[in-house]
């Protein structure tokens, strides 16, 4: 997947059913922090392309600093931003850590369905199952899709909670 952007599809669409219980500035910053490692690889040509990180032990330790870094400065944001009175603040930990580590789990589930050098569940096994179990204009369009259905269900909730 061409980095963060198509990642956030899902993520809008929790964010549209768990709302305030789910923060997507945090899952959105685990997006980035997860694609990290492979930029580094592609700038530098060394290295793997999806290594370490695109594990489920690399995405838990990615998916807590994420939580730890990203919660203060999406606080922060919401602050200064017009839409505060719209979120939560401040961010729970509880809230921080779920919103994180999902972000930073379905990041790798994600591309492991679409990446040959991902190994999801190393050490504990070395292949990728999950490996063109769908196509990649396929997967793309459920993260497209699930991202539009997702906006329109966060502003809907939105609109009902204000005419009550």
């Amino acid at each position: 997947m061409p980095f963060t952007p198509l990642h956030m599809g899902p993520g809008i669409l929790i964010k549209s059913v768990l709302q305030g219980s789910f923060s997507l500035m945090l899952f959105g910053w685990a997006q980035i922090l997860m694609d990290i490692q492979p930029l580094l690889v592609m700038i530098s040509g060394e290295g793997e392309l999806h290594g370490f990180s695109h594990t489920y032990i690399g995405a838990t330790g990615l998916g807590l600093l994420a939580a730890l870094t990203g919660k203060y400065l999406a606080e922060e944001i919401l602050k200064r931003s017009s839409a505060a009175h719209y979120s939560r603040l401040p961010i729970r930990w509880p809230t921080a850590l779920s919103s994180a580590l999902i972000g930073s789990y379905s990041h790798v589930l994600l591309d492991s369905l679409m990446h040959y050098d991902i190994q999801p569940l190393w050490p504990f096994y070395e292949d990728n199952q999950l490996l063109s179990l769908v196509t990649i204009s396929q997967l793309q369009q459920f993260c497209l899709y699930s991202g539009l259905l997702g906006a329109a269900l966060y502003f809907l909730v939105i609109k009902i909670g204000r005419s009550d």
